[in-house]
């Protein structure tokens, strides 16, 4: 991190990034959770992602408060605020990564409490759900040293996910089809699909976000031969 005249700043900068991987860290543990109340159909991981749900959103409040007494009381420009948004950008998709955890747990729940049958295509989920968690401890973890070229693996390995969950809808409808028994437990696998999708798409959020902050350039909605001249 860039080093300023005032070591208070330094401090202060340092303090809201340890809370932001803080933050990351309990996301991670959250959708590692509801991957396990998919994988094992346990209520009790369902009640952990709740639990931890209430952590996530405390923190991300106390993240904001910071950042929002940081930009007051320093008034920082260029790269000191550049840094400082894209820690409100990162800690906000977090936080989103922690609702879709939320609600995969929720339909995890639902599957249970309705006896659904066990025998729909929740392993194909559980690929995608482990792409999409692996794809957020990378985003983490190259958010932490800014690697740039890591975050352009993420934006690709993104694609992946995306992949994978149009093959499980398409698998999915066809369950539907063959037993409306299914009806009611698919549209919950449904949800939790959509819910991973998010997620790795939050975590590319994050990896755009460091191409940001290292080149100053805003990446979204750009093709990834472009970025990719961006880094050369």
């Amino acid at each position: 991190m860039q080093k300023h005249l005032s070591s208070q700043f330094d401090a202060e900068l340092n303090t809201v990034s340890a809370r932001v991987m803080e933050l990351g860290g309990l996301v991670e543990s959250q959708i590692g959770h509801a991957i396990r109340a998919l994988s094992q159909f346990s209520l009790e991981a369902v009640e952990t992602v709740a639990a931890l749900e209430t952590r996530v959103n405390a923190l991300e409040v106390d993240i904001d408060r910071e950042l929002s007494t940081i930009i007051a009381r320093r008034q920082p420009t260029a790269r000191d605020l550049r840094l400082l948004m894209a820690f409100s950008k990162a800690t906000a998709n977090l936080e989103r990564m922690g609702d879709e955890a939320s609600k995969m747990a929720r339909m995890v729940r639902s599957i249970i409490e309705t006896g659904a049958p066990r025998s729909l295509p929740t392993t194909d989920l559980r690929v995608a759900a482990d792409l999409a968690s692996g794809l957020l401890h990378k985003a983490l973890d190259a958010f932490a040293r800014l690697d740039t070229r890591t975050a352009l693996a993420i934006l690709k390995e993104d694609d992946l996910i995306d992949e994978e969950f149009d093959g499980f809808v398409r698998k999915l409808i066809t369950y539907m089809m063959e037993d409306p028994r299914t009806i009611s437990p698919s549209l919950d696998l449904l949800f939790i699909a959509k819910a991973i999708e998010r997620i790795g798409d939050h975590s590319k959020n994050v990896a755009e976000l460091i191409i940001y902050l290292v080149e100053g350039t805003d990446v979204r909605h750009t093709s990834l031969e472009d970025i990719e001249s961006v880094l050369r």
